[in-house]
């Protein structure tokens, strides 16, 4: 085995860099974002994150306990990497993306926010009704655009991109 052969075995891949770090920005901005929301809607962050676990859970992500809330916090990150290999993989095929960051952040962000809320959501085990007033469409989709989609965007170009 050559010297080159080990190297490329041993280290991963470049790809896997913007999805790590796209993945904890934008999932980190995220959480923040719901739990200062939730807090203003008299919510605290434990329930915040069991209500992400409820999706998986159902009504089990409720029970006393830490396991709810922790279990939330995983699943959040992992769709959060999820949703970061996928405007990963985009990019590799659509130059447009990584030479137009703020444009196509601000598209990925209203794509990630309408399939999370009119498909994911819908089709999970959450045990409580979605409402959608204007006024949440607005701030969720302001969520989305600022904390998952411009920083995904912005960590693809600068972390992984061919075209800066």
């Amino acid at each position: 085995m050559t010297a080159t052969t080990t190297n490329s075995v041993m280290s991963p891949p470049r790809n896997y860099r913007p999805i790590l770090y796209g993945g904890l920005l934008a999932g980190t901005l995220d959480i923040l974002a719901a739990i200062v929301k939730g807090a203003f809607d008299g919510l605290n962050a434990e329930i915040i994150l069991q209500s992400v676990a409820s999706g998986l859970l159902g009504g089990k992500a409720f029970d006393p306990g830490i396991v709810g809330a922790a279990t939330g916090l995983l699943l959040h990150f992992l769709i959060m990497f999820v949703i970061g290999a996928i405007f990963v993989a985009a990019s590799r095929r659509i130059a447009f993306l990584l030479r137009h960051t703020v444009v196509s952040g601000v598209l990925y962000g209203v794509g990630v926010y309408l399939v999370m809320n009119f498909v994911v959501l819908p089709l999970s085990a959450i045990p409580f009704q979605l409402n959608y007033s204007v006024a949440e469409i607005i701030i969720g989709l302001s969520i989305h655009v600022t904390c998952v989609g411009l920083p995904i965007a912005w960590t693809m170009k600068h972390c992984g991109g061919k075209y800066s």
